[in-house]
C-alpha cells in the first residue's frame, strides 16, 4: 500500500463499460453487442466483430466516485476524472477528461478513443480523480483499484493470461534460434506480444499424444503431460514478467500494464503469501535484485506455477487411473 502526504479517499472508484463501437475505414461504424465487454472480467475484446478494416474504437464509460468525494469540508478543490488507457508494449498513454452527470453526484462519464495502429495486444485502462491539494495541483485522491483489460485482438473479452501453443520443428525452422533446442520437447517464448508455448514436432509422439481424443491411461497421461507445459509456461513468464520492471525514482517497482502485471497479480499471493500484492512485488523485487534470498524463493515460484497449472490434480487422476488398471489386469 503506498502513503500519501496528504488526505485522500480510502474507497476506489467504480468503472464500468457502457457501450464499444468501431470505426472503419471507410468512416461508418459499427456498434459492437454488449458480449463484447464483461464486467465481471474488466475486460473488452475489440476483436469479437472479426473485422480488419476498422481504424479506432470509441468505448463509453462511466464511473462512480466513492462517498465524500464532493463534500463541503473536502480537502480537495478544482476536482476532474481522467480516463487512462495504458499499453506497456507500444508506451502509449491515452487520457481522457470525464464529465459529472449531474450536480453535486458522484456519477461522470465519458468516451475514450482508441487507435488501432497505437496497439498491437492488450492494453489497460484506468480511472483517476484528482484535484488540489494543498495547494498542489494534480494529486490523485482515489483511482479504480482494478484496471480494465482492452483488447484490440481477441475475441474473448477476458482478462485472464491466455498462452498461445504453437508447432514447430525445432531442427528445420526458419527461426534459428530454434535450432539450440533441438532435442527440446517445448519451449516458452516469453518475448512475444502473447507468451508462447512452442512444441517441438521433432520429438516423436508429442503431438499425438497432445491431439489425442482417446479416454482411460492415455488421456490422463496427456492431461499429466499439459499440466507440466503449464507449469513451465507459468514459471517463465512470472520470471520474465518480474525480470523487466519499471522502477520508480524512489527506487521501487512499478507493476506493468499487460500481460505481465496480470501474472504477477495471479501468482504473487503464493509467491509471497499473507501480504498486500504492492508489497509481494517490492520484497521479491528486492530480493532479485538485492544480495541475498532470491534463490530461497525459487521453491515459492515453482509451487505457485504447480497451483496454476493444475499439476497436483493431474498427477493424482493420472495415478488412479494407472492404479485402477493394475487392479483390472490382475483380476
Amino acid at each position: 500500500m503506498k502513503i500519501y502526504p496528504y488526505k485522500r479517499l480510502s474507497r476506489p472508484i467504480a468503472l464500468r463499460v457502457t457501450s464499444v463501437s468501431l470505426k472503419l475505414s471507410d468512416g461508418t461504424r459499427d456498434r459492437l453487442e454488449t458480449s463484447a465487454y464483461s464486467t465481471q472480467q474488466q475486460a473488452v475484446a475489440l476483436g469479437i466483430a472479426g473485422r480488419t478494416d476498422w481504424v479506432s474504437a470509441t468505448i463509453g464509460l462511466s464511473v462512480t466516485l466513492p462517498p465524500g468525494v464532493n463534500a463541503p469540508d473536502a480537502p480537495w478543490s478544482e476536482l476532474c476524472v481522467l480516463a487512462v488507457l495504458t499499453d506497456g508494449e507500444t508506451n502509449v498513454r491515452t487520457s481522457v477528461n470525464l464529465t459529472l452527470d449531474t450536480e453535486g453526484g458522484h456519477d461522470w462519464s465519458g468516451a475514450l478513443e482508441v487507435l488501432r495502429d497505437d496497439h498491437r495486444g492488450r492494453a489497460s485502462l484506468a480511472v483517476y480523480a484528482v484535484g488540489t491539494v494543498d495547494g498542489v495541483r494534480g494529486r490523485s485522491i482515489t483511482e479504480t483499484d482494478r484496471s480494465w483489460i482492452i483488447d484490440t485482438v481477441s475475441d474473448e473479452p477476458v482478462r485472464d493470461l491466455q498462452l498461445e501453443v504453437r508447432q514447430a520443428s525445432f531442427k528445420r525452422s526458419s527461426r534459428e534460434w530454434l535450432h539450440a533446442y533441438a532435442d527440446a520437447p517445448w519451449i516458452v517464448d516469453t518475448s512475444a506480444r502473447v507468451p508462447t508455448v512452442l512444441v517441438n514436432t521433432d520429438v516423436e509422439g508429442v503431438m499425438g499424444l497432445l491431439d489425442s481424443n482417446s479416454s482411460g491411461v492415455e488421456s490422463k497421461v496427456r492431461d499429466l503431460l499439459v499440466a507440466q507445459m503449464a507449469t513451465d509456461a507459468w514459471t517463465a513468464v512470472f520470471h520474465g514478467a518480474i525480470g523487466d520492471l519499471e522502477v520508480e525514482s524512489g527506487g521501487g517497482p512499478v507493476f506493468p500494464t499487460d500481460w505481465q502485471g496480470e501474472v504477477l497479480r495471479e501468482m504473487l499471493p503464493d509467491v509471497i503469501p499473507g501480504v498486500h500484492v504492492e508489497e509481494a512485488l517490492r520484497q521479491v523485487h528486492r530480493r532479485r535484485t538485492g544480495e541475498s534470498g532470491w534463490v530461497e524463493l525459487q521453491t515459492r515460484i515453482h509451487y505457485a506455477a504447480v497451483r496454476r497449472a493444475d499439476a497436483g490434480k493431474a498427477l493424482a487422476y493420472a495415478i488412479r487411473s494407472l492404479e485402477q488398471k493394475n487392479r483390472e489386469s490382475e483380476t
